[in-house]
């Protein structure tokens, strides 16, 4: 017996909890002095290997990055 009465206002706004937690860690994040900005800006970047799959068979993986200036 859900009710929509107490639903979270995140969800109201037509967020998911992942899109509303990223939107106030970068305001967080912005919100902090030097030089505890840049560290946390430092740790926002996500790396992660790619691997493509030929006759059931891993191929050599690719690091990949998802900041634009690497």
């Amino acid at each position: 017996m859900a009710s929509n009465a107490a639903a979270p206002f995140w969800r109201s706004a037509g967020m998911t909890y992942i899109t509303y937690s990223n939107l106030c860690a970068n305001l967080v994040r912005n919100c902090l002095k030097e030089p505890y900005k840049s560290e946390a800006l430092s740790r926002e970047k996500v790396h992660y290997s790619i691997s493509k799959w030929v006759d059931a068979k891993p191929q050599k993986p690719t690091i990949r990055s998802d900041t634009p200036e690497d």
